[in-house]
């Protein structure tokens, strides 16, 4: 049995002392570089940034200004082997950009998909803030079980739990069945591949985001100011409306944002749970790209997407920078 408490043998002490001159040449050339461990951390996330999201959306506004083409890939060259090296092809043309106001499909696309997320949101937030501030004024022992149950369909797959959906809702599926069963309706109802679908699709989907961040804030909320609300003489409806609602418009807004960013984008619910008529602009995003490999046009239904969601996006930020 050997003893761990004994001193390395020579072997050891060699790559101990290698490491070690190893590690000071390298802090020295880091100084010599002017990288602290500072800088170097804040730069790993600035350089994933970069990578994945920079990067790409440069490519991709480059592709919004390109031309269509029969080819591979669809669209003219990025770059232009000329005098002797590589230059980019950058064409100043905004016809693409002319093209999705000229025609109404897209304009509709993105009304449309405005339009359901608001609505999608409104519905969240009536839905998620009775949950939120019950679990926030429940028992400590019982929190962590209902935001576990909360928290449970994100173990599962998001195309799963969107595809029984679609066994619950269409016209033989389990929820009309249960209604001829209980004798409430006598004829199935029409409640899949229409609007209501995707409301109740996306409301289901995104509950969470709009619950977690109410309850963090409701949690957080000093309980002493609704009973000096009562001291004052208010009930508890109007302690509710005059202390609790303004004080969690924070995470109303937060949870708000979290929802409506994404669902403006939504490709899968309306795919699976809407019909024709839901025309949501990530439907016509995946068109563009897979069906009609009109490329160009796609980047520029991307790229003003983006440019709609930066206002909320900002806002988003700034409400986090002032809860931290």
């Amino acid at each position: 049995m050997s003893d761990t408490n004994a001193p390395p043998d020579a072997n050891g002490l060699r790559l101990i002392r290698f490491f070690q001159l190893n590690g000071r040449r390298m802090t020295l050339a880091a100084r010599k570089l002017g990288v602290t461990g500072r800088s170097l951390v804040i730069g790993i996330p600035f350089a994933w940034l970069l990578l994945f999201f920079v990067v790409p959306f440069v490519i991709v506004l480059k592709i919004s200004f390109a031309t269509q083409i029969i080819g591979i890939p669809p669209y003219t060259d990025l770059m232009d082997w000329s005098g002797g090296g590589w230059w980019p092809t950058f064409n100043i043309d905004t016809y693409n950009y002319e093209f999705l106001l000229s025609d109404s499909l897209y304009t509709v696309a993105y009304l449309t998909s405005l339009k359901i997320a608001v609505v999608s949101t409104f519905l969240c937030l009536l839905v998620a803030y009775p949950m939120a501030y019950g679990i926030a004024r429940t028992s400590p022992r019982y929190r962590n079980i209902f935001l576990l149950l909360i928290i449970l369909p994100f173990w599962t797959s998001f195309l799963l739990r969107v595809y029984s959906w679609m066994g619950i809702l269409k016209y033989n599926g389990l929820l009309n069945n249960f209604l001829i069963w209980t004798g409430i309706i006598s004829d199935p109802l029409p409640m899949l591949h229409n609007d209501f679908s995707v409301y109740l699709g996306i409301v289901y989907s995104y509950l969470p985001f709009m619950l977690l961040p109410l309850y963090a804030n409701l949690e957080r909320m000093d309980k002493s100011l609704l009973e000096a609300a009562a001291d004052l003489g208010a009930s508890k409806t109007r302690a509710f409306f005059t202390v609790t609602v303004p004080l969690s418009i924070p995470g109303v807004i937060a949870g708000s944002l979290l929802v409506f960013i994404p669902a403006v984008g939504e490709f899968v619910i309306p795919s699976l749970l809407g019909g024709t008529s839901t025309l949501m602009i990530g439907r016509v995003l995946w068109d563009e790209f897979f069906q009609n490999t009109a490329w160009p046009v796609a980047s520029a239904v991307a790229i003003v997407m983006l440019l709609i969601l930066v206002v909320p996006i900002m806002v988003f930020q700034r409400f986090q920078m002032r809860e931290d």
